[in-house]
């Protein structure tokens, strides 16, 4: 089991940015990284509350973790604290032993001069989940939560 940690700054306040990370139809926007799509299935967000989310590669002849080019994840938010951090526990969906079981995925809002700093720590990656692959993923999605919640204000 391996750990990433990417620090991005976004120039917006921190509850702009924590709506950002509870809303579907935003998750939907910026979750994904560069050439994929996401689609939110389900999403409680409250402590306890359940999601289930699919990154589709545009390339279809990409391998998904799932199926065929996609990678579809379910999970529960663990902690909610509003305008400083989500908690999410995620599961892939899949029969690769490689790439079962649950990892952490904590988002860290700090209010700094001139906006937040962003900082997402994922804890539990199973061995089958490359770290520089989650690494880029995250900092691609990051650049997207920027450019959506940038442009909102």
């Amino acid at each position: 089991m391996a750990s990433t940690r990417v620090l991005h700054h976004i120039d917006a306040p921190p509850a702009a940015v924590y709506r950002a990370l509870v809303d579907p139809a935003a998750i939907a926007r910026w979750r994904a990284p560069d050439g994929m799509t996401a689609e939110v299935h389900e999403f409680e967000a409250r402590e306890g509350g359940r999601f289930r989310v699919s990154l589709t590669y545009a390339d279809p002849t990409r391998a998904g973790k799932t199926e065929s080019n996609t990678d579809t994840y379910h999970g529960h938010f663990a902690r909610l604290v509003p305008g400083e951090e989500v908690v999410e526990v995620i599961e892939f969906e899949t029969d690769s032993p490689d790439v079962h079981g649950t990892m952490t995925m904590t988002t860290v809002l700090t209010e700094v001069e001139g906006g937040t700093d962003v900082l997402v720590l994922f804890d539990g990656l199973p061995d089958g989940v490359s770290t520089a692959d989650n690494e880029l993923g995250t900092r691609m999605a990051l650049a997207n939560l920027a450019r959506l919640v940038e442009s909102s204000r």
